[in-house]
C-alpha cells in the first residue's frame, strides 16, 4: 500500500468484494491497514444477476463481511443479460457500479483483489491477442481514473497465500462456478497453467515478464509526458497545439487520444508516419491543420464527422469521451448535451477560435433549441453559471506513469 499512495491522514477506502477468497482476503487486509491509520474501509458487493444463486451468494458475502466488522453495501445490476461478449459487458457494468458507489460516498480509493496468478493469466491473454509492449505489462498496481483511483495491492501475492490467510482467520468464501467454465478463455488458461496456488516456476516467469514490461512501459510514459510538456499545449476547449517538427509516435498517439476522447490509442502505423512528418490530415477522429493565428505548428481538433450523437444532459454525464457536465448542473428536463456543430456559424462573434474548434464544442439543447454553450458563455455568464462543462478526456494525454506490481 505504501507504493500506491498518497493517502489522506485517515484513509477512507472502498474494496470490491465478489465473495471469493481473493476479494475477501483483500477486505480483511484493507480493514486492518485502514484501522491502523485511523481510517475505514467499505466493502462493495456486486450482484451481477447472471446466475440464480448470485443474489443468495451476495447476501451471504455481506453477512460474512459484517461478521468481520467490515461495513458492506450490496450493488445490484439489473441490465445484464446473457449473450455475446457477456464477460466484457459484465466487467464494464461492474466497474461502473463500483465507481458510482465510490463517487456517492466520496471515496477516492477503490481496491481490487487481483493477485499474481491473475497477472500471469493476463499476460497469456495479451500474448494470444497480439498485444504490443504496453499490453504485455498486464494490469497496473495503480490506475488513475476520472475521480477514482483503482488500486491492486495484491498483485505480487500468490492466491494460495491468500487462501491460507482466510483459513487461518476462520473465514469461508464462495466458489464461483464460472471460474471453472472452460468455454471462457481465462478459465481455460488457468487450467492450462495447472498452478492453483500460483507458485509454480512458469507462473513466476510470467509475473516477472509482466513486471519487466511494466517498468519499460513506465519509462515510455515518462518520456511521453516529458515530450508533451515541451511540445504540446492542451486547451480546456478540447483542442491541442503541437509545435513544429517530428515528434515521438507514442507522444503523438497520447495527444490524439486525449483530443478524440477515444477509449484506446489510435493505430500505430499511420500515427508513426504522421509523427515523422506532421502535415494536414484526418486520422482516428482528429483533424491536423496549421495552427494559424493560434500559434506556430499544428492544431489538433476533434473531427466533426466522428463526434458522438447528443446524450441526455444528466448531471455528471460525459459526451463524446471528451466533455463532462458538472455533477451539480441544473439542466432543463429533456435537455441534451452534444456538438455545437452548424450553430457555430452564428456564434462566431463570441470567440476568435477557428470554426473547426467551435463546431466541436459541447452545447446544451432543449427540443432542438440551443440553450447554452458554456465555453462561449452563451447566452450569458449567468445562464451558464450552473451548466459547467469540463474537458475531461477518457485518458489524459500524460497521466500518472504505469506502476508495475
Amino acid at each position: 500500500m505504501s507504493r500506491l499512495g498518497p493517502f489522506e491522514p485517515a484513509p477512507r477506502l472502498a474494496a470490491a468484494v465478489s465473495g471469493g477468497a481473493d476479494s475477501l482476503a483483500l477486505a480483511l487486509l484493507a480493514r486492518d491497514w485502514a484501522q491502523d491509520r485511523g481510517g475505514s474501509v467499505l466493502a462493495l458487493v456486486v450482484d451481477h444477476g447472471l446466475r440464480t444463486e448470485s443474489a443468495a451468494e451476495a447476501a451471504l458475502t455481506v453477512r460474512r463481511l459484517h461478521a468481520q466488522r467490515i461495513p458492506a453495501r450490496l450493488l445490484g445490476l439489473t441490465s445484464l443479460h446473457r449473450g455475446p461478449a457477456m464477460a466484457e459487458r459484465a466487467r464494464i457494468a461492474r466497474y461502473a457500479a463500483l465507481c458510482d458507489a465510490c463517487r456517492t460516498d466520496g471515496l477516492l480509493h477503490l481496491l481490487l483483489g487481483h493477485h499474481a496468478a491473475d497477472q500471469a493469466e493476463t499476460v497469456l491473454i495479451r500474448r494470444q491477442g497480439g498485444s504490443g509492449a504496453s499490453g504485455l505489462a498486464a494490469m497496473p498496481a495503480l490506475s488513475e481514473q476520472h475521480d477514482v483511483r483503482l488500486l491492486r495491492p495484491l498483485l505480487a501475492l500468490p492466491p494460495g497465500l491468500l487462501r491460507d490467510f482466510l483459513v487461518a482467520a476462520g473465514v469461508a468464501w464462495v466458489e464461483d462456478p464460472s471460474n471453472q467454465d472452460l468455454h471462457a478463455l481465462r478459465p481455460r488458461l488457468r487450467a492450462g497453467l495447472g498452478d492453483p496456488a500460483g507458485t509454480a516456476p512458469h507462473t513466476a516467469a510470467l509475473i516477472r515478464a509482466a513486471h519487466a514490461a511494466g517498468l519499460a512501459r513506465a519509462e515510455r510514459e515518462t518520456r511521453v509526458a516529458a515530450a508533451l510538456a515541451g511540445r504540446a499545449t492542451l486547451s480546456p476547449f478540447g483542442f491541442a497545439i503541437l509545435s513544429p517538427g517530428p515528434i515521438e509516435p507514442a507522444a503523438l498517439a497520447a495527444l490524439m487520444q486525449a483530443v478524440s476522447g477515444a477509449a484506446y490509442p489510435p493505430p500505430s502505423v499511420p500515427v508513426a508516419a504522421l509523427a515523422a512528418a506532421p502535415r494536414p490530415a484526418t486520422l482516428a477522429g482528429v483533424r491536423f491543420m496549421p495552427a494559424g493565428r493560434l500559434g506556430t505548428g499544428w492544431l489538433l481538433v476533434r473531427e466533426a464527422a466522428a463526434m458522438a450523437p447528443p446524450v441526455a444532459a444528466a448531471p455528471g454525464i460525459a459526451w463524446d469521451g471528451r466533455f463532462r457536465l458538472s455533477a451539480t448542473a441544473l439542466a432543463p428536463d429533456d435537455a441534451t448535451l452534444g456538438a455545437l456543430g452548424a450553430d457555430a456559424v452564428r456564434l462566431r462573434r463570441l470567440s476568435p477560435l477557428p470554426a473547426a474548434v467551435l463546431q466541436s464544442l459541447p452545447a446544451l439543447r432543449y427540443r432542438n433549441l440551443l440553450v447554452a454553450v458554456p465555453h462561449l458563455a452563451y447566452p450569458d455568464k449567468q445562464a451558464c453559471a450552473h451548466l459547467t462543462v469540463a474537458f475531461s478526456p477518457r485518458r489524459p494525454a500524460a497521466g500518472a506513469a504505469f506502476l508495475p506490481a
